[in-house]
């Protein structure tokens, strides 16, 4: 049996405990006691509770897809001119080094030889997709079609059977107009073929931020940290004017992120590459906000 007053004195050791922790916490995040400097390392169990945190996730969100065929010869050739447009300069590849931005970052993003070693299928089409987040690791979702996320997926399932001189081959590049040039796959832009389908609106919320427009905008419901660039678009729904030049219509929102200067050749925002659909589901959620 405890002592009298043994529950309140555990009540309190527990809530001092949990006040000192609070309080070193506070201490590191406000004093500047963590370095962020990307030429520090991680500290290695903060290195290795991210890597397997990493690993579980994916694992989780990937369990329920479909690879398709992979052997397809069409497929990993486009898979490779996608691996070398969109890899290389952070992974690296056969006989390749990686550029200076993967060399600079922090986690180092690691070679993708071994990568059908450690990941399923089903697991590098996630990761191609989705990217991770606060690693350098971009979602290519808003980049390139379901083929060519699929092509990357299937080139890697080949990679570590590749001198690099077989590598070379693979990935090089014809000159334009080259006598007895073999017609190659390119890796296109995600710009789909297919029919437009209804705007979503909540898709379109993620294509603002895949699309940049966060860095410069305050947007309600998009995390970031209240840029001033721009203005904000809280209200954006109800106002009667796009950028004081258009009538605020989802068509009109659509003709203005996709050909912002065709619109206002004095604006300085850029045009950002944005697809038909995905114009359409960012229109979406801003006639949303109210």
């Amino acid at each position: 049996m405890l002592p009298m007053g043994a529950p309140k004195t555990v009540l309190l050791t527990v809530a001092a405990l949990g006040l000192a922790g609070a309080a070193a916490g506070a201490l590191v995040v406000y004093g500047g006691l963590y370095d962020v400097a990307a030429t520090q390392q991680h500290f290695q169990p903060v290195y290795s509770l991210l890597e397997t945190a990493m690993h579980q996730s994916v694992r989780m969100r990937a369990r329920n897809i479909e690879p398709p065929r992979l052997d397809d010869e069409r497929l990993v050739m486009r898979g490779a001119a996608c691996f070398r447009d969109k890899c290389v300069q952070c992974h690296g590849a056969p006989g390749v080094a990686q550029g200076d931005i993967g060399k600079s970052m922090q986690p180092l993003p690691g070679p993708l030889v071994d990568a059908r070693h450690h990941w399923k299928p089903r697991e590098l089409y996630w990761l191609t997709k989705h990217g991770i987040r606060m690693s350098g690791m971009p979602a290519w979702e808003f980049r390139l079609s379901e083929e060519d996320l699929w092509s990357v997926v299937a080139f890697m399932a080949r990679l570590p059977e590749l001198t690099p001189q077989q590598y070379a081959e693979a990935t090089r590049v014809e000159p334009t107009g080259a006598q007895g040039a073999v017609a190659r796959p390119a890796c296109g832009p995600a710009e789909s073929v297919a029919p437009l389908r209804a705007a979503d609106a909540q898709r379109g919320a993620r294509a603002l931020y895949q699309y940049a427009c966060s860095a410069c905008h305050t947007i309600p419901g998009i995390t970031g940290s209240s840029p001033n660039v721009g203005p904000p678009l809280a209200g954006m729904g109800g106002r009667s004017l796009i950028a004081g030049k258009l009538a605020n219509t989802p068509d009109n929102m659509v003709r203005w992120l996709r050909h912002t200067r065709e619109v206002d050749p004095l604006t300085a925002m850029p045009e950002m590459g944005v697809s038909e659909q995905d114009a359409r589901d960012i229109a979406a959620y801003l006639a949303a906000l109210r």
